[in-house]
Order: C-alpha cells, then sequence, then structure tokens
C-alpha cells in the first residue's frame, strides 16, 4: 500500500522529498570548490603521519628488544658461579656413571 500526497502534486511525497533533496545537494555541491593544491596537501600530511608511525613503531622495536636483551644478560648473570650437582662428582665425564641401569 503506497501513501499518496492529498495535495495532488507530481508525485508520492517520497519521490518529491527525495527529488528536492537532490536538487538542494547538487546545488550546494556546486558552489563548493575545492583549493588547487588540496590533494598535494592532504598527501604530504598522510606521508608525514606514515613516516612517524614507522619511526615510533621501529623505536618501540628497538627499545623492546634492547631490554628483552639486557634482562636475559641479567639472569645469565646471576646464576652461581660454582659447578652445579650434576657436574660435581669426578667420575661426572664417564657416559655411565651417572645412573645405575635396572637390571632384567
Amino acid at each position: 500500500m503506497t501513501h499518496r500526497d492529498a495535495t495532488g502534486s507530481r508525485g508520492t511525497s517520497a519521490d518529491r522529498t527525495e527529488r528536492e533533496l537532490q536538487e538542494a545537494l547538487a546545488a550546494l555541491a556546486g558552489g563548493v570548490r575545492a583549493a588547487p593544491d588540496a590533494y598535494r596537501t592532504a598527501r604530504g600530511e598522510w606521508l608525514r603521519r606514515e613516516r612517524r608511525r614507522r619511526l615510533v613503531l621501529a623505536v618501540l622495536i628497538a627499545v623492546v628488544f634492547a631490554l628483552a636483551t639486557l634482562i636475559g644478560l641479567w639472569v645469565l648473570n646471576q646464576a652461581p658461579a660454582d659447578p652445579g650437582v650434576i657436574f660435581s662428582g669426578p667420575g661426572s665425564a664417564v657416559a655411565g656413571a651417572s645412573l645405575p641401569r635396572p637390571m632384567p
């Protein structure tokens, strides 16, 4: 069921509203003039932001890598200097001397 305009104008109210809106927007868009170098300016700003993003990312990666390296070196430096339990016996170099083998 469609709704007809009660005034009996040139079409339905939705058609008329759409047409009037198109005419108004066309008139408004016709009066807009872009600056001659608007594209070049916008592209330059975009490229600057992209360079800044990449630089920040590179610095962040370098900082995280340096911190991970420093933390790893610090942890390795905290290990005790004396040989551990595994290498304490005189026969530790012999292959079969570590654990007794169960007999079948």
